[in-house]
């Protein structure tokens, strides 16, 4: 199969069905809304099942439900939504199940307006619900990546029982771009033996998060704690552009970073030593090469579409090396090359080097 043109929220679902998810429960918010139309009319044809819930918090109990059960399940929404699945999904990580959540973030706080953003970057990677838990949470950059990227993140979820989230925008949501469909037959998912299938000659399965006595508590978050270090350890992703012998280096994810790309090249056109550092897991974040970059480049700058909030990670990572400094644009207003290119030679300009 060659590729075809897709938009980012269809393909998304395709992508899903080829990683072997046979149950979708969501609930229609826009810019998301042709990922549940979408899985509607495809699912049934797979023999799965697709149940547009009540609310946000239904859907996002039911796929409590059927992880519990052993399923490979999704749901998705934005950002509103997704606030409203924050408890779910805090349940879901503690009883450590897999499952797939997809947000297509949108301009906020509060109702805000149906244009992109990336002001949900904290509520992802730092976990949005109560308690300690972490998901994975990746940031793809390209409806190719997109589709990349989810059918990986069903294996990535049962690997590890725990929830992944693909983090867009809405502008991935719904742009065309022709993608290929690596993975031609839908995925079957591990056996699941700790799955509650129905307690038939064995001893019952019992998916639960609460521990009433403190010391169980405190053991399961240890266990936890030591799933996540593990995650860390071996699942960081980025792309790096012209780090080399950069002098300056944006950060980006997502849609901002392609039009950072843009920039690096200008830039060098220009024989300013830019380069770019992609991350493309948000969490866990690829601070190593923040680190070693930092022994040669005289600055970094991360670019959002939010008021900061990758930066601190950044800032982070970078460990007050060499100064961070930020450039966002929000409201749904996508940063323009020529808006970053001129922050950027500002900060070159302002002494940095």
């Amino acid at each position: 199969m060659g590729k075809v043109l897709m938009k980012g929220n269809e393909a998304v679902a395709e992508a899903a069905i080829l990683g072997g998810c046979k149950f979708f429960f969501g609930y229609p918010i826009t810019p998301q809304n042709e990922i549940p139309e979408y899985m509607a009319k495809r699912l049934p044809q797979v023999g799965g099942t697709f149940l547009q819930a009540e609310s946000e918090t239904s859907a996002i109990n039911m796929v409590y439900g059927a992880a519990g059960a052993g399923a490979r399940v999704m749901t998705s929404s934005s950002s509103p939504g997704i606030s409203l699945k924050q408890e779910g999904i805090s349940y879901i990580a503690g009883a450590e199940l897999p499952c797939v959540i997809v947000n297509m973030v949108r301009g906020g706080p509060g109702l805000g307006n149906i244009a992109p953003a990336q002001s949900d970057y904290f509520q992802a990677t730092k976990g949005g619900g109560h308690g300690d838990y972490r998901l994975v949470v990746y940031g793809p950059a390209s409806v190719q990546e997109l589709v990349d990227l989810t059918i990986e993140a069903f294996d990535v979820a049962d690997r590890y029982r725990n929830p992944v989230m693909i983090l867009g925008d809405g502008i991935l949501g719904q742009m065309m771009e022709p993608v290929e469909f690596k993975v031609q037959e839908a995925k079957q998912g591990p056996d699941k033996p700790w799955a509650t299938t129905g307690a038939k000659g064995r001893e019952r399965n019992i998916i639960n998060s609460l521990y009433i006595v403190p010391e169980d508590l405190a053991r399961h978050c240890a266990k936890l704690q030591a799933k996540y270090d593990e995650i860390a350890a071996k699942e960081k992703r980025c792309e790096e552009y012209f780090t080399a012998d950069a002098e300056i280096v944006l950060a980006a994810y997502g849609t901002t970073a392609r039009i950072c790309k843009a920039v690096v090249d200008q830039a060098r056109q220009e024989g300013i030593k830019a380069g770019l550092i992609r991350p493309i897991t948000l969490w866990p974040f690829p601070d190593e090469p923040f680190r070693r970059v930092a022994e040669h480049a005289d600055a970094f700058m991360a670019v959002e579409m939010s008021t900061g909030q990758m930066v601190e990670d950044v800032r982070l990572a970078v460990n007050g090396k060499k100064p961070v400094y930020f450039f966002g644009r929000t409201g749904g207003i996508v940063p323009t090359k020529a808006e970053i290119f001129a922050e950027m030679k500002k900060r070159l300009e302002g002494g940095t080097r």
